[in-house]
């Protein structure tokens, strides 16, 4: 069986773990904090800040992984090619964990290199900058860390006003080293989707029904499967998925996110690993949840096809306040609720609006995705956190 290096070991790394474990594969899961989800059902663990790449090179030295996952932005991932030379598989590839661990390098190869429709964009390292970039794209317009994760970081400036606040907030959420905003012109857009994106080495690209999402401080707050779109619209975006992933290469899932406006699709940004919004898959909506699929997609194992069997909905269970002692009530009352689940994440500590679980529904695909919706917000609310 292999050896899996998991490189940050949140709730998505947590889950990845857990299919691994389920067909035998051994996980070291990796992380700047001890206790970390993951870690507490891998085979092993790390604690080590991953933009050491002195401390990176150590562990890939010591446990010889036969794969190494990444499940976060802040890696020093330069580093991945060289692993990549000496023979370990860096998922999906070490270029594309490059490309796409950081904003600038991923929607410059989607608008220049391949031509994809995205919202106008431009770049600042500076406040000044930022205020010259807000002129040029005009307001309202988003702005986002280059590298950050979950929304942190990200804000809407609507007034000259906000233009300062979005810088300190800015530099507040990101992640790494890299002192760097992207500005966005707003696409009028009315909805937004993930198209989970699952590439073969040595068979087709397959995709998973659209996921739809809502999302508050740039971090979503409930997905659904499948989400509403036109037959053009769908078309539209598989393409553009299947264009940027081949572009970045290797085998895994990706979590790719499109907005749908009158004028068509635009291309919004992408994760080379599982998506938050695709927490919905453990609602059973599919033959494989994501984190099976890809676990599949790694070790090569081929995946026939991606079959929707149920429609469903997650909603997050969010903290409220910061503690280091923290109790769940309310469970009970979720798990006497028809067909419907939760996952709680096991972290040990809690902050304003940070995700410590979902609450899971599913129904027919006859079903009205509202209605589902609906149960799924309601069941998440049953938790507190005390």
């Amino acid at each position: 069986m292999s050896k899996i290096l998991l490189l940050g070991s949140g709730e998505l790394g947590k889950e990845f773990t857990i299919a691994a474990q389920r067909i035998g594969q051994t996980v070291i899961a990796v992380d700047s904090y001890e206790n970390a989800p993951a870690m507490q059902v891998a085979n092993g663990f790390e604690v080590i800040n991953m933009l050491d790449g002195t401390a990176l090179d150590a562990i890939v030295a010591k446990h010889k992984p036969d794969y190494i996952v990444p499940e976060i932005e802040a890696i020093r991932t330069e580093r991945f090619y060289d692993y990549e030379k000496q023979g370990i598989t860096v998922v999906p590839s070490a270029k594309a964990a490059n490309f796409t661990m950081n904003r600038k390098a991923i929607r410059d190869l989607a608008a220049k290199d391949l031509g994809l429709k995205t919202a106008k964009y431009q770049y600042a390292t500076t406040a000044e900058e930022l205020q010259k970039a807000v002129t040029e794209v005009g307001m309202p317009c988003v702005v986002k860390p280059l590298m950050s994760s979950s929304g942190k970081g990200q804000s809407t400036i609507k007034t000259e006003a906000d233009i300062e606040k979005a810088w300190n907030y800015a530099l507040e959420g990101s992640r790494g080293d890299v002192v760097e905003v992207i500005v966005e012109a707003f696409v009028n857009f009315n909805s937004e989707i993930t198209l989970l994106t699952v590439t073969q080495n040595n068979n087709p690209t397959l995709f998973c029904a659209p996921i739809g999402h809502r999302q508050e401080r740039g971090d979503y707050q409930e997905s659904w499967q499948p989400a509403l779109i036109s037959d053009k619209d769908l078309f539209e975006a598989q393409d553009m998925a299947e264009k940027v992933t081949e572009a970045l290469g290797g085998a895994g899932i990706f979590g790719v996110e499109f907005f749908l406006a009158d004028d068509g699709v635009y291309f919004s940004e992408l994760s080379p690993r599982p998506h938050d919004t695709g927490m919905v898959t453990l609602a059973g909506t599919q033959n494989f949840n994501q984190f099976e699929l890809h676990l599949r997609a790694i070790l090569g194992f081929p995946i026939f096809e991606i079959k929707l069997e149920k429609a469903g909905a997650s909603a997050v269970i969010a903290a409220k306040e910061n503690s280091e002692h923290i109790a769940y009530e309310g469970l009970e009352k979720i798990a006497a609720l028809p067909k419907t689940d939760f996952r709680i994440f096991g972290k040990k500590t809690s902050r304003p609006y940070r995700r410590m679980g979902v609450a899971l529904t599913s129904d027919t695909l006859e079903t009205q995705i509202e209605e589902i919706v609906d149960r799924a917000v309601a069941a998440a609310k049953l938790v507190e956190l005390k």
